[in-house]
C-alpha cells in the first residue's frame, strides 16, 4: 500500500503540473478526494491492516493529501494569473458551441414511422388546435361525453380545443377521397393528466386502415408486427375488449412490460403495460367522412410515443415524467 500511495503522489504531481485549465485540476480532485476517490478507498482499506501498519500508513496518507492539497491550491492560483494575463484577440472567431443531439422521443418516432412504412401506411400530419367537430362529433362523442368535459379536455373556446388525440386526423384524412387509406398520423396531444404513466403535453402516433373486408386479424396482425419489430421478438402483445365511440368492436391494446419482464412492477403494477387504444372504425365515423361503411370497414389504432419508448427493451425508464425535467444527466444517456 505505502508503493501505492507514492505512485499516486507522483502521479497526481505531473497531472497538476500539466493542468492549462481550472476543470482538470476540480476533476483530478474528485479523481483523488470523491466519494469513490483513490485517497477515500484507501483509507477505507486500513481498517485491515495491524495496528501498527495502519498507523504509520494513516500518517502517509495524510502526509501526501496535505502536499497534493497544496499543489492543487497553488496550480489553481497559477492558472487564475495566466488567465487574466492572457491577451485575447476580440476580432477572432468565436468558438462553436457544443452541438446536441436529439431528444429521445424523436429518436422514437424515427424508429417507429419505418416500421409501418413497411407495411405501406404513410406518414401525416394534422393541426394540433383543433376543431371540436373534428375532435370530437365526427368521432361519434355526443355533446355529454366525458372526453368533452373541461377537467379532461383544454379548450381555447367552445368549438376549438388543444387536439386531445391524434384520432381527429381519421376523418380529415377520408375526407380526402382517396382509397384504399393507410395512414400513420403522429403529433403532439394535449390532456389533463400528469403522473408515472401521463403528463399534459404528449406524442400520439394513429394508425388507420380503410379498405375492403378489412377484418380484427389485420387489426391485430399490425399490431403484433409492431411489437416485435419495435420492442423485440420476445415481446407479447394482447387485446382486450373495450369501448370507443369511434370503433366498434373497441380493445384496448397491452404489451408486457419490459421494465420486470412481465412480473409485475411500480409501472405496470400485474406485468402489461395499456400502450393505447383500437378497434374497427365505427360506421357512423366512415359516414361522416363520407365512406360507404356498406363497402368499405377499416381499423384504427392510437398510442402514446413516449409510452411506448418507455417499453423499449433495455431503457427501462420508470416514469414517464423524466422525459421533460430537462434533467441533463437523463437525456445525455442518449
Amino acid at each position: 500500500m505505502e508503493d501505492k500511495i507514492r505512485n499516486i503522489l507522483k502521479d497526481s504531481l505531473v497531472k497538476i503540473k500539466g493542468a492549462k485549465i481550472k476543470s482538470e485540476l476540480n476533476d483530478l480532485r474528485i479523481l483523488l478526494f470523491g466519494k469513490k476517490g483513490q485517497f477515500t478507498l484507501l483509507t477505507k482499506e486500513l481498517k485491515n491492516l495491524a495496528e501498527e501498519e495502519k498507523k504509520k500508513l494513516g500518517q502517509l496518507l495524510n502526509e501526501v493529501k496535505e502536499e497534493i492539497e497544496k499543489e492543487l491550491q497553488k496550480n489553481l492560483v497559477r492558472l487564475e494569473e495566466k488567465k487574466e494575463s492572457e491577451w485575447v484577440d476580440v476580432t477572432a472567431p468565436g468558438k462553436k458551441p457544443q452541438i446536441g443531439h436529439l431528444h429521445p422521443v424523436t429518436w422514437a418516432i424515427r424508429e417507429i414511422v419505418p416500421i409501418f412504412e413497411k407495411l405501406g401506411f404513410t406518414r401525416v400530419s394534422y393541426p394540433e388546435v383543433e376543431l371540436d367537430y373534428y375532435a370530437f362529433e365526427a368521432l361519434n362523442m355526443p355533446r355529454d361525453h366525458p372526453a368533452r368535459d373541461e377537467w379532461e379536455t383544454f379548450f381555447i373556446t367552445d368549438n376549438i380545443v388543444l387536439t386531445p388525440h391524434t384520432s381527429s386526423g381519421q376523418v380529415r384524412e377520408m375526407e380526402k377521397g382517396n382509397l384504399p387509406i393507410k395512414m400513420l398520423n403522429i403529433a403532439k396531444c394535449y390532456r389533463r393528466q400528469a403522473d408515472v404513466s401521463h403528463t399534459p403535453m404528449f406524442h400520439q402516433f394513429e394508425g388507420l386502415y380503410v379498405d375492403k373486408n378489412v377484418s380484427i386479424p389485420h387489426l391485430f396482425g399490425t399490431l403484433d408486427y409492431f411489437v416485435k419489430e419495435f420492442f423485440g421478438p420476445e415481446r407479447k402483445v394482447r387485446l382486450r375488449p373495450f369501448h370507443f365511440q369511434f370503433t366498434e368492436p373497441s380493445f384496448e391494446t397491452d404489451v408486457s412490460c419490459g421494465v420486470c419482464e412481465g412480473k409485475g412492477c411500480k409501472l405496470c403494477k400485474e406485468g402489461w403495460l395499456e400502450l393505447g387504444g383500437a378497434g374497427m372504425v365505427h360506421p357512423k365515423v366512415l359516414k361522416f367522412g363520407k365512406i360507404d361503411p356498406a363497402k368499405y370497414s377499416g381499423f384504427a389504432f392510437g398510442w402514446g410515443v413516449e409510452r411506448v419508448y418507455m417499453m423499449k427493451e433495455g431503457l427501462k425508464i420508470p416514469d414517464l415524467r423524466i422525459l421533460y425535467e430537462n434533467d441533463i444527466r437523463f437525456l445525455e444517456q442518449f
